[in-house]
């Protein structure tokens, strides 16, 4: 296992107080962060500035690294006998070889109870990856989208609250395709953990949303609806043409495919066309007098058969 100098990433002595790490922890913070900072190999220095302070800025944590030694960076080293006895949890060995220091941290103070251990992190086998996969819990957070952002894909930053107060922005990323309640689990550079970030998505005012598809009503006179018609229906990328048949009823759907969410792992959704027959509020008299020469001539019975006859 190769030392790491925390004080000298942060550029603090040994003796620093805690308020003088915290200090030196916040502007080196805001100096490398990536989404600011023009520094080189800014994002590298990020990590490490927030794994040091990770381990500095807990009191048991500085604790158990002040009784590691001192050694120079980078140079192979195990900690002395006991160490892991007096520090670790669940009474677990770990296994130093290939260990990186900041997950040996985080496996000892990451969980109670030796859960990491048993999750196989920096105690066991698994070593950085069983390691990364108990960090702290998640932060819950909330986003609520467009429907056009969920077809093309968006990006969205939030503030984050690191445990010193610090407030960090963090950048996400939202696919397109992505459908309404998905979980997306995002890394939160420079805090212990990663957001846990719900997605929602707007109410459209004219498409619904049923998993991928689209879902839009289409009006259509009774004539139109008896007689067959080729109408224009809403899409997210512009109106389309609709050939209707003749002789379709009020709710039945029409599918167009493909002309829904996106899916970047198969194909996408479709739209979903809900034909609603409409009738007019009043009637002119020569349509009063259409609908009832209609009435007199048609043998049609909607309700032959049913239980209302």
């Amino acid at each position: 296992m190769q030392f790491k100098d925390y004080y000298k990433t942060l550029g603090v002595e040994r003796g620093a107080s805690e308020d003088e790490i915290k200090k030196a922890y916040r502007r080196l913070a805001r100096k490398y962060h990536p989404d600011v900072s023009k520094e080189k190999n800014a994002e590298e220095q990020f990590k490490a500035v927030g794994e040091a302070y990770e381990v500095l800025g807990d009191k048991d944590k500085r604790a158990a690294y002040d009784r590691l030694g001192q050694y120079r960076p980078g140079q192979e080293f195990r900690p002395p006998p006991g160490w892991e006895q007096q520090f670790g949890r669940g009474g677990a060995t770990p296994d130093f070889d290939g260990l990186d220091l900041g997950d040996l941290f985080s496996g000892l103070f990451g969980g109670g109870g030796g859960g990491r251990a048993r999750a196989g992190g920096a105690f066991g086998r698994g070593g950085r990856a069983g390691a990364r996969a108990a960090r702290s819990p998640a932060i819950e957070a909330e986003v609520t989208i467009s429907l056009d952002e969920a077809m093309r894909g968006t990006e969205r930053t939030f503030q984050i609250g690191a445990g010193d107060g610090t407030q960090y922005p963090i950048t996400v990323r939202i696919p397109k395709g992505v459908t309404d309640g998905v979980r997306m689990r995002v890394p939160a550079r420079g805090i212990a953990g990663e957001i846990a970030l719900t997605v929602r998505i707007a109410s459209h005012p004219q498409f619904r949303l049923e998993g991928r598809d689209l879902v839009v009503d289409l009006p259509l006179t009774p004539s139109e609806a008896a007689l067959g018609t080729s109408v224009e229906v809403p899409t997210p990328d512009g109106p389309v043409r609709l050939k209707v048949k003749g002789g379709t009823s009020s709710g039945q759907r029409l599918r167009l495919a493909g002309r829904g969410l996106p899916d970047p792992r198969g194909p996408a959704g479709n739209l979903i066309v809900v034909v609603q027959i409409r009738v007019p509020a009043t009637l002119t008299d020569a349509e009063r007098a259409a609908y009832e020469a209609l009435a007199s001539a048609s043998t049609f019975d909607p309700r032959a058969g049913s239980a209302s006859r």
